[in-house]
């Protein structure tokens, strides 16, 4: 919905050529650039580096050969034209929701847009669409924003503060103390002794925001289960190499946990779907994010689309084209957009289980613990022996506003099961 301007790349009088880089952006998934959509000379920038920009929004003013020598540019407010860089690559990402105006709005038949952000607020404060046709909107076309909606709320609630006065204003009542209020979140605190002061960079804050947000939004349950991978880590060491020689490419545990993944939504649907107010939109897409560390130690969540459609090899090129990627900082918007379900292995760091958050709006998210060998019990024709195995923990997160402990705990033993029984003597 908005984004950071993080360094220009071109100033005023600087040339240009179509499709060469102007500005540096980020916004609470990844940084991108953005290209010059025509060639000619920078007239304008429009918004400072550090500032934050709606969608939308005209950010710099390009002058073409044709009109180098023209009048001044048109005023900000105006609609972009053509050789306007007008907006950000994720504007093409964010699905705008049109909604037709009612009767009640006269002739004017055309359809009105209202972005998701919009739509989900006036949904939680239970503005009703003919409510949300009064609006005056001040973005591009007219369009309803954060901001007028925002503004819209405290002027209603301004109107029922003043008409509730006015009500009570002939009642004589004793005032009662108000308690104290708590401290704000996040207001800053005043430290001693010896201590070092640390500031979040942008992308941990929006991570921090995410999480609370979540564990907010969604009753998070998490379940645990145990399996063997003992045939899946020798079939991987059997055939890593000939993979790499005839592929390119190192084959890892995370595309092999994928597969297994999706077949287990094949057979458990719900598992791979949002929830909407009261309603359950159940995803027939079948796009599996997977959380990766970067350099920094942040986490980034690149998404495989239409995961079900690949055999191994497509998600393992898959899998090690988004995780290089991500950490060389060269993901796209839509690369980290549309996942329905979360894989993160917290088994790379060294533990044996986790209990992940949520990655809304998705409502569940599975982590794999560290394979170790250990000695356990095993069931043969002869009986009962110890043996030596590989085996795992995985966890299960999963929204219980519409997932049960009997479902969740299910889906979880079947990816379990699923891993046990996989064939040693599978080829590639």
């Amino acid at each position: 919905m908005e984004a950071t301007i993080l360094k220009w790349l071109k100033k005023p009088g600087d040339k240009v050529e179509q499709d060469e880089t102007v500005v540096e952006i980020a916004t609470d998934k990844v940084d991108s650039e953005v290209p010059s959509t025509t060639k000619g000379v920078i007239a304008e920038l429009l918004y400072n580096e550090n500032d934050v920009v709606p969608i939308g929004k005209v950010i710099a003013r390009i002058n073409t050969e044709s009109n180098v020598t023209g009048n001044n540019p048109p005023p900000v407010n105006d609609r972009p034209s053509s050789h306007e860089t007008s907006h950000y690559e994720e504007a093409s990402l964010v699905e705008d929701i049109p909604y037709q105006p009612s009767e009640s709005r006269g002739n004017n038949n055309a359809v009105r847009f209202y972005s998701p952000l919009v739509l989900n607020i006036a949904a939680s404060e239970g503005i009703s669409m003919s409510e949300l046709e009064q609006i005056e909107g001040t973005g591009q076309d007219g369009r309803v924003s954060k901001k007028d909606i925002m503004l819209y709320l405290e002027n209603r609630k301004n109107r029922s503060h003043q008409k509730h006065t006015e009500a009570t204003a002939a009642t004589t009542i004793h005032e009662v103390p108000s308690p104290p209020q708590k401290q704000e979140y996040g207001s800053p605190a005043v430290y001693t002794g010896n201590v070092e002061i640390i500031e979040m960079d942008r992308m941990r804050k929006m991570i921090a925001k995410h999480m609370v947000d979540s564990k907010n939004i969604s009753a998070h349950v998490t379940s645990f289960a145990e399996c063997d991978v003992t045939n899946l880590v020798l079939w991987r060491e059997k055939i890593k190499e000939e993979f790499e020689k005839r592929e390119g490419e190192k084959i890892t545990f995370t595309p092999l946990f994928i597969e297994t993944i999706i077949k287990c939504i094949k057979r458990y649907p719900l598992l791979n779907s949002s929830v909407d107010v009261d309603r359950i939109i159940i995803k027939k897409d079948i796009n599996i994010g997977m959380a990766t560390a970067l350099a920094n130690g942040n986490l980034i969540v690149p998404v495989i689309k239409n995961a079900d459609q690949l055999n191994l090899t497509g998600l393992t090129k898959q899998v090690n084209n988004l995780a290089n990627a991500a950490r060389a900082n060269k993901l796209k918007p839509d690369d980290t957009a549309g996942g329905t379900f979360t894989l993160t292995n917290v088994g790379t760091f060294g533990s044996i289980m986790g209990t992940p958050i949520i990655n809304q709006p998705q409502v569940a998210i599975m982590a794999v613990g560290a394979i170790k060998k250990r000695p356990v019990v095993i069931e043969t024709e002869q009986g009962d022996s110890i043996a030596i195995r590989y085996m795992m923990y995985i966890s299960l997160s999963y929204d219980h506003r519409i997932i049960d402990g009997s479902l969740g705990s299910t889906f979880l033993n079947a990816v379990a099961k699923e891993l046990e029984k996989f064939d040693p003597k599978r080829t590639i």
